[in-house]
């Protein structure tokens, strides 16, 4: 017999982690690239019938996977940026955080972020085309900036905008490379080392375009606890 925290279902080329709500607060979540759209949409239903009260959700999903995951769950399915969110966001329970992006090009990372972390139940506010090359359009949001209990920075290029927020608030400051950049950016590595070497104190760095794992990281910070 299984404890709800060691719970698993097996569907014979996969074994959907259900009991992870129990262990740690928050469901799995698809990594939809590198499967078909008929295993997203097995996956995504295995999740809500093991938790209907949460939303499922997957990221990276392409035009054919997206399309077959609205199929499956109509006015249920919430995609966009490459994101499916299966099932109504839940009220929000902590928060605000802000999602902040350099440039528009940086968006569809950013869009990832904001969708996980709505999920996970984090009152979540977008603040877009920000970057440092304005940097009058940043100024322009500090208030906005520092009312949020978390702020998620995501940009590409140079990477700098991260240092600049964390010198302007004083919550956590998650930042995000993107692989938005000329030759020198090498596909997002460039940004990538500019975070890490962050004169601002206390920044912490996700891996390139993972907008997901920022979020899960603000869920964390925030102290979310699981949605049944």
């Amino acid at each position: 017999m299984q404890y709800e925290e060691q719970a698993y279902t097996d569907l014979g080329w996969a074994k959907i982690d259900t009991g992870r709500p129990a262990r740690t607060g928050a469901a799995e979540a698809v990594y939809a690239a590198g499967k078909t759209p008929e295993q997203v949409v097995g996956v995504l239903r295995t999740l809500r019938e093991a938790h209907p009260g949460r939303v499922a959700i997957a990221t990276r999903c392409d035009d054919a996977c997206t399309e077959q995951v609205q199929a499956a769950f109509g006015d249920e399915a919430h995609c966009e940026a490459g994101v499916c969110a299966v099932g109504d966001f839940p009220d929000p329970e902590n928060g605000p955080v802000a999602v902040v992006c350099a440039g528009t090009s940086d968006l569809p990372v950013a869009t990832e972020a904001e969708l996980v972390a709505r999920a996970n139940g984090l009152d979540t506010r977008l603040i877009a085309d920000v970057g440092v090359a304005g940097l009058h359009r940043l100024l322009d949001r500090v208030g906005a900036l520092r009312e949020a209990a978390c702020v998620i920075v995501v940009a590409g290029m140079d990477g700098a905008l991260p240092s600049v927020v964390a010198g302007l608030v004083s919550a956590p400051v998650i930042a995000v490379p993107t692989s938005v950049g000329y030759g020198a950016a090498f596909g997002g590595i460039a940004p990538l080392l500019t975070m890490l070497n962050s004169c601002s104190p206390g920044v912490t760095v996700v891996n390139i375009d993972n907008g997901f794992g920022a979020a899960m990281a603000a869920a964390r910070i925030m102290g979310v606890k699981a949605q049944r």
